[in-house]
């Protein structure tokens, strides 16, 4: 998977934009950027979107972009040549695929049946889109035709929207969700970009789900964890659970049995999707211990702490469900 592609489905949403005037296509790109989500695809549905590609291009380049709705060989050309780093097509396009692949730049062609999946595999690509989503069938439709392709992977776009961002990115074979309730045209016209950084965070934090795991309190030893651990017990009824490492109460609470990291502890915050919640860190500038990282039999990370502590406890993100 190329790394262009690779970044999208760290990020996990991308939005999908209609833009009328190039104008606002700046202050667009910038409350993406601010809302968490340096992301754009810019759609060739209007006239404005060559020259709002070029203005985000040059003015914030930090912002993954791509070209969207692009029909042509031609049009392929037009939005590299503005700063496209990748394309999309709502089908599939024998044409528009070999020369994106001649010119080495990222293409994900829409395809919503096994024969254009085929056609998708033979031309090397491994990420396809899944348009329209849920008219074609949606998720349900997509886990029965993924069975027989493995190696492809699918951004589902139209119909996407908070309440079911979620339920689609359970499923591993769904790379990202493409979407537009973030970056409708009403708010992009009325210039209430304060509003789109604001559905941005929410998709954001709807799709990490953080939350508090637990709480870690570092002991002097094995008697001092089991003793305090008692005490959560007697209070309020949760229920001891030694371990090798540590003593819970309940779920809440995790008494080290020898100090670990922290001067007082750590806190755990959990996350439905680890790799893209540490990519999210990673772009507020946050970054990780590696030494930390715990996998689980597949070797996908489940747990790993952040370098930065707060309040003198240790940070480490879990994986939940």
């Amino acid at each position: 998977m190329s790394e262009v592609l690779k970044q999208i489905q760290e990020m996990g949403i991308v939005p999908v934009i209609k833009i009328d005037d190039a104008a606002k296509a700046v202050p667009l790109a910038q409350a993406l950027k601010a809302g968490g989500l340096p992301c754009a695809e810019i759609t060739f549905r209007t006239a404005a979107a060559p020259e709002a590609m070029e203005k985000i291009n040059k003015e914030v380049p930090d912002v993954l972009m791509g070209a969207g709705t692009v029909l042509t060989a031609e049009q392929v050309d037009r939005a590299v040549a503005c700063g496209a780093k990748y394309i999309v097509s709502p089908g599939y396009n024998p044409k528009v695929v070999a020369h994106c692949i001649k010119k080495g730049i990222p293409i994900v062609p829409g395809c919503t049946n096994p024969s254009t999946m085929e056609m998708a595999i033979e031309a090397g690509l491994e990420v396809v889109k899944f348009f329209p989503a849920e008219e074609s069938g949606g998720l349900n439709y997509i886990k029965a035709v993924s069975a027989p392709f493995p190696m492809l992977k699918f951004i589902p776009t139209g119909g996407i929207n908070s309440d079911n961002l979620n339920t689609y990115l359970a499923f591993d074979k769904i790379s990202a969700c493409g979407g537009s309730w973030m970056v409708k045209a009403d708010l992009i016209n009325e210039d209430r970009f304060d509003e789109i950084t604001r559905l941005t965070k929410e998709a954001i934090n709807k799709m990490l789900g953080f939350r508090l795991a637990h709480i870690g309190i570092n002991s002097a030893n094995e008697d001092e964890a089991l003793r305090t651990a008692g005490l959560w017990e007697k209070l309020f009824n949760f229920k001891v659970k030694p371990g090798a490492s540590s003593v819970f109460a309940d779920t809440w609470f995790e008494h080290m049995k020898s100090p670990f990291l922290g001067k007082n502890g750590h806190i755990a915050i959990g996350t439905l999707n680890l790799s893209r919640a540490m990519a999210y860190l990673k772009r507020q500038g946050f970054d990780f211990k590696p030494e930390t990282a715990k996998t689980d039999d597949s070797g996908e990370t489940i747990a790993i702490y952040l370098k930065d502590e707060i309040a003198d406890f240790a940070i480490h993100l879990l994986r939940v469900k």
